[in-house]
C-alpha cells in the first residue's frame, strides 16, 4: 500500500489529534465546496481550520465541479492538492496550471468503462482515486474492476472501506481513503476508531 488518506475532517480536535499520531496518515482531505455532505465545512471555519502547522501530511481540498469563484476564494489556504470530482482533462489542466497545485482526479466507478476514464487524465493529473457513486453517501463498488488499472499509475481507492479492509490491500498498490467507516452514529469522525486505524495501518 502507498499510503492512507482520511477525509472529511471538520474540526480543531479531530485534526489535531490525526496531526500529532505516531502513525499519521499521508493526506488529509477537507469538504470544500459540496453542501450535501454532513462533512462541508464552511469557508470562515475551512480557512482556520487548515491555518496550521501539518508537518509533513498533505492537505487535500475536495470540490465537486468546482466554480471559478470558489477556486479564486482557496486559492491562497494551506492545500497541497486539489481533489476533484465531475471536471473534464481540459479543465483539468486549467486548473492545475492556473493555480500550481497538485490534482487528485476523482472517478466514480460502477462499472469497467468509467474505470477506462483515467487515460485521460494521465499526462494531467498527479493521482487517479476511484470512488463509488455515492459521493457523500460512503457507498461500495467492486473494486475486481480495477484489476485493469496499471500497478504503476499513483493510485487512490475509496468507496465504503471499513478499517477491518485495511489487510485486504496488503498487497495492493493503492492509496486508501476512508471517511464514513470513521464515523460515529451521528456523522462525527470518532477519535477511537481514527486511532485503531492509524494503528492498524502501521502494522500491514
Amino acid at each position: 500500500m502507498r499510503g492512507l488518506k482520511i477525509c472529511g475532517i471538520s474540526d480543531p480536535k479531530t485534526l489535531n489529534y490525526i496531526l500529532n499520531h505516531p502513525y499519521p496518515p499521508k493526506f488529509i482531505g477537507f469538504i470544500t465546496n459540496y453542501k450535501k455532505s454532513r462533512r462541508f465545512v464552511e469557508y470562515d471555519k475551512l480557512r482556520n481550520l487548515v491555518n496550521i502547522e501539518k508537518k509533513n501530511i498533505s492537505f487535500v481540498s475536495v470540490l465537486v465541479s468546482p466554480t471559478n469563484a470558489i477556486l479564486e476564494k482557496i486559492k491562497n489556504l494551506n492545500f497541497d492538492y486539489y481533489q476533484l470530482y465531475d471536471v473534464g482533462p481540459e479543465r483539468t489542466n486549467e486548473i492545475k496550471t492556473k493555480y500550481g497545485i497538485k490534482i487528485i482526479t476523482a472517478l466514480t466507478v460502477s462499472r469497467e468503462d468509467d474505470v477506462n476514464k483515467y487515460k485521460n487524465y494521465l499526462k494531467i493529473s498527479d493521482i487517479i482515486l476511484f470512488d463509488s457513486k455515492g459521493y457523500h453517501k460512503s457507498e461500495s463498488f467492486d473494486h475486481k474492476l480495477l484489476d485493469i488499472v496499471p500497478n504503476e499509475l499513483n493510485k487512490m481507492i475509496a468507496g465504503n472501506i471499513q478499517i477491518d479492509d485495511i489487510s485486504n490491500f496488503k498487497d495492493k498498490n493503492f492509496i486508501i481513503d476512508l471517511s464514513g467507516s470513521l464515523e460515529d452514529v451521528n456523522g462525527k469522525k470518532d477519535i477511537n476508531k481514527i486511532d485503531k486505524l492509524l494503528n492498524l495501518f502501521a502494522k500491514v
